[in-house]
Parts: C-alpha cells; structure tokens; sequence
C-alpha cells in the first residue's frame, strides 16, 4: 500500500510539473476550439458545481461517474439515482441522469445519459434574413455505461464506455470514448487522492445530406459526366480529452460538524492547465453550505466563484432523498443554477 500511496504522489507531482511546462513553453495558443464534443466539459451536480467542480478526490456520491468513475463504490447505500438540470447559456437546455447499483462481491454497474438541446430557431439566408420558412435547431448526447470495484478496502477502480452523438439541422456526427479512475484513501487523515481521465476515444466527423451536392466536372454541360453526386470534405476533431488529479480530507469532523476541503489540477487537450477548489460544510450529515472558485490560472477564464447548498432528507433507514443546489458565476457570459434531485436506497 505504501508504494500505490507513493505512485499517486510522484503521478500528482508529474502532473503538476508538466502542466506548469506547458504553460511556459505555450503562452502563444491554447487550442481552444479545436475539440468537438464541447458539451462533454459541461461538468453535472449541483453539489460539485457547489464546490468549484473540484471532484475527482471526492466523488463519493452518484455524480462520480462523470468526474472519476472509480469512487462511486464509497457512496452511501447500495443503489443510487438522480436527475440534474440546468438552464444553460444561451437558453440552451442541459440534463444529466445516472443510476447506479452495488452488487456485493462484484462491484457498482452504473449507466448515465447527458442531454444537451439548443432551441428551435428560423433559417436566415442572404435572401432571406427574416427565414425563409424552414427551421433549424441542434442537440448533443452520451450515453455510458460503466463498472467499480474496489481491489482493497483502500483502492478501488472505474471504467466507463460511452457513446457520443451531436447534430445540427441535417448533419450529425457520433463517436465512443472511454473514461478511467482510480481512487485511493491514504493512511494520513484519509488523505484522498483520486485520478481520472475522460474522454479518451474516436474522433468525430459531421456527415449528412447538407454536405451533398451536384457537380460538373469539367464544367461544360456537353462533355462528360454530368450532375455527378458529390460532397464536401470535412475535417474530423478529437474529443475534449482532460486528465484530472484531485485531493480531498476532512479539515475538521466532529459530533455534527463536517468541514471537507478539495483541489483538483485539470489538464485539458483543448486549453490550458488549471485548478478547482471547493468547501463543503455539513451539519449532521443533514443540512450542507458549499463554496468554491472554477478554473483558476486558465488564461482568459470566463470561471469564477460558485456557491450552494443542499439537503440529505432520511425517510427512514433504507430510503434518502438528496437535493442539491448550485450557482456558478460565468463572468460575461453572466451566471448558471444547477439543481439536481436524488434517491440513495
């Protein structure tokens, strides 16, 4: 154990130097833009969202699946569900489901499905900049499945399959990707130290009848083939890949007071390096206050602070309700609610 404790070190230290080399090396760009898949960094939860998205050392509840799939076999109860919403930027619509199951001497099995839809608008052309009477409108969802186990009573580890697809008007691409976590509880104050990546898989290319069209070859209508079936070529981007090292540890556990502090180092393919962090303080495991600041040291961050709160309602000793409440400030681009409703059984 002391050699996995000393690997996640020496992972979370090689983590850190890299990215403040890169950030040396690279102030010119940061390839924002250059992944498809976007809706996939739209991070779920209000309780994460609450704490800054700082969640791959915590992800102790069902909302693990998406920040680091190995830690959902420390959540309470041996089934979990829940639904998160929010009104996104743009009036655009955001959903994220999950269910989990706890299947003793196996492991937890668990499948989500992230929904993204951008409203129906008018078709505007040069001729027609009022519409010419047709509509368009654009959506995005993954679906994954996935399993975690603990392989000691300290170390346990996640593995998620997802399929992606996204589509505006009449062109479409879809993709798969895999996420993997590990998650390790430490002998110093239960110390955790939780690693993930997301996003790991195939690249996506639109195709669809918009990109058809007739062509003349040799352009004379005389000679040769005509009105030759054809279509434009379009490029293919890769998914918005992040490795995430995250630590989490009760700063202060009593009686009926519970003070948990987090940080992860995120690195994304698509931007630069940076950090979430988070606080979450729980009276009786019951009524909980949660703060947090987003994306710090990202160059032209529209991440800021975020706040929440949030109630765990026992029915009796087989059945929780949990609900969640999460604001987070977008700079600019204004602010975004999430709240999210859930059952532990």
């Amino acid at each position: 154990m002391k050699r996995i404790l000393l690997y996640c070190i020496l992972a979370s230290v090689m983590f850190l130097y890299c990215g403040v080399v890169n950030a040396q090396s690279d102030r010119s760009t940061a390839k924002v833009g250059t992944t498809a898949g976007q809706f996939l960094k739209i991070e779920p939860g209000a309780r994460a969202i609450a704490m800054g998205g700082a969640y791959a050392g915590l992800s102790n509840d069902i909302y693990a699946v998406y920040y680091n799939p190995a830690g959902i076999v420390n959540a309470d109860g041996t089934s979990q569900v829940t639904f998160n919403h929010a009104n996104w930027l743009a009036d655009i619509t955001y959903d994220f489901a999950a269910a989990s199951v706890n299947i003793p001497g196996l492991g937890v099995l668990f499948a989500d499905l992230t929904s993204l839809g951008v409203p129906e608008d008018k078709v505007r052309t040069f001729a027609f900049p009022d519409g010419n009477g047709e509509y368009w409108n654009a959506s995005s969802l993954a679906i994954g499945i996935g399993f975690a186990r603990k392989l000691t009573d300290r170390f346990s580890f996640g593995l998620q399959a997802k399929y992606i697809r996204e589509s505006i008007w009449n062109e479409s691409a879809s993709g798969f990707a895999i996420d993997i976590g590990t998650y390790y509880i430490t002998p110093f104050n239960d110390l955790v130290i939780g690693a993930s990546i997301s996003n790991f898989g195939s690249k996506m290319q639109l195709s669809g009848r918009d990109i058809l069209f007739n062509s003349d070859p040799d352009n004379n209508i005389n000679t040769g083939p005509n009105n030759v079936l054809s279509q434009y070529s379009m490029n293919s981007f890769d998914l918005p890949l992040t490795f995430r090292i995250g630590l989490s540890m009760n700063l202060l556990k009593s009686r009926y007071i519970r003070i948990t502090g987090d940080i992860d180092a995120n690195h994304p393919n698509d931007n630069t390096e940076y950090l979430n962090n988070g606080l979450e303080i729980a009276y009786n495991e019951v009524f909980f206050i949660r703060a947090g600041y987003r994306q710090l040291f990202m160059r032209n961050s529209e991440g800021g602070l975020t706040l929440g709160g949030g109630i765990n309602y026992k029915f009796n000793d087989q059945i929780t309700v949990v609900f969640n409440y999460g604001w987070a400030d977008y700079g600019r681009l204004n602010s975004v609610q999430f709240i999210d409703l859930g059952l532990q059984l």
